[in-house]
């Protein structure tokens, strides 16, 4: 059974007199354990497919399975906790909290979302701060970091509640070329350590070289997929 289906897809946007159709038939199967790109111009409907995948958004038509529960029925009670139970996200901007420490932002979600023991709590952050390189900076508030290491606590953030899927929205477009790099091999190591489903959407050709099946969107329909991991081997 594939981690997500997307069943005729479409998501409407009515501003005033005119009708947007951000997303078009969406259907898709997409499988657990991938690292998965949506590209495409700005306004093909990459950030809004990623938002319906993450329960952000709702279709206005069609389902969206995850992990064999529909969830585009979800009232935002019930998509909130879903996701917090289900699904990590990564931001361009990082959305960290500026009066917290790196160790607090990791946590945030632990004691805000899942309630999780102190114990483990602790236990948790700090395997991943050890992971992401950040042990040293624990104490650091975001401020005081670079924004290299601030996508890294962004992503550690996005794993310390062990979800099966981590969306991405332009992780590496505030990055230098070099953090950008060290990210990308981070998510890397961590989808094989820790075996999380990676979907992004990107405009950075790194990101794009890196995943294993590429989808291309234009005008919130899919024109092509590309199997880059068949075309290497």
């Amino acid at each position: 059974m594939p981690l997500i289906e997307l069943k005729k897809i479409s998501r409407i946007y009515e501003t005033g007199e005119t009708t947007v159709r951000a997303l078009q038939n969406i259907q898709l199967q997409l499988d657990a354990q991938a690292f998965i790109s949506f590209v495409g111009p700005s306004g093909s409907g990459k950030t809004t497919l990623l938002n319906v995948i993450g329960c952000l958004d709702k279709p206005t038509e069609g389902e969206v399975v995850i992990n064999g529960t529909q969830v585009n029925g979800f009232n935002s009670r019930e998509a909130a906790q879903f996701r917090g139970e289900n699904i990590g996200f990564i931001f361009q901007n990082f959305n960290l909290l500026p009066v917290l420490t790196v160790f607090e932002n990791i946590e945030y979600p632990l004691v805000m979302v899942q309630n999780v023991a102190e114990k483990e709590r602790r236990e948790r952050v700090l395997r991943l701060l050890e992971a992401v390189g950040m042990l040293d900076q624990k104490d650091k508030f975001p401020s005081q970091v670079s924004g290299g290491q601030k996508q890294r606590i962004a992503v550690a953030r996005a794993l310390v509640t062990n979800p099966k899927l981590v969306l991405a929205d332009e992780p590496t477009a505030n990055l230098d070329s070099v953090s950008a790099h060290n990210v990308i091999e981070l998510m890397r190591k961590m989808q094989h350590e820790l075996k999380t489903t990676f979907i992004f959407s990107t405009h950075d050709p790194k990101v794009v070289r890196e995943a294993e099946i590429v989808y291309t969107l234009e005008d919130g329909q899919i024109t092509n997929r590309k199997n880059q991991a068949e075309a290497v081997n």
